[in-house]
């Protein structure tokens, strides 16, 4: 790897970085947390059950959303941010389930959040975020890769889902 990799790569991390706090960050801690005070009520069914569902999709969330920012900066060589977007379309890991890991890492956070705090209302601002994505992703997202990787893109759309991970993943 030369010098120019190393320091695309290099901004990369830390636009990503700086990214994840910033956006994921506010969507999935700080507003969960400005509803809920993070105080476990009774507002759902008080099963354990629940709230043990509710850990393990906060769980997977959190490790996904690492794994997906951290392969837009080193497969990628940019970051989720669209002021600095990636160079390479990022088809390996768990982008070979669903189209956008990303997104659902983020709406399993909240909507396990909804489940550990027993808070309606992070569970009701759960599914807003995940509409609020749908239509990013529909209105500018899916467009933008077209238009930026082609044929490549359009590929992938077809053999990958939206936002129902496959279970077996697709080779690339």
């Amino acid at each position: 790897m030369n010098s120019v990799d190393t320091r695309s790569r290099v901004l990369a991390l830390l636009g990503t970085g700086i990214f994840l706090f910033v956006a994921p960050g506010t969507v999935a801690g700080v507003v969960p947390w400005w509803m809920s005070r993070w105080r476990v009520s009774d507002s759902l069914p008080g099963f354990m059950a629940l709230r043990v569902m509710g850990a393990l999709w906060m769980a997977v969330g959190f490790v996904l959303l690492m794994e997906t920012f951290v392969r837009f900066a080193i497969q990628g060589i940019g970051t989720p941010a669209p002021l600095y977007p990636t160079n390479h379309l990022v088809v390996k890991g768990s982008y070979r389930h669903v189209r956008n890991p990303m997104y659902v890492a983020v709406v399993s956070l909240i909507l396990g959040e909804a489940m550990v705090f027993g808070n309606v209302h992070v569970f009701i601002y759960g599914l807003f975020v995940w509409l609020a994505m749908h239509m990013f992703v529909l209105l500018y997202e899916e467009p933008t890769l077209r238009r930026t990787f082609a044929q490549e893109y359009v590929d992938f759309c077809a053999h990958v889902p939206r936002w129902i991970p496959r279970l077996t993943p697709r080779q690339f």
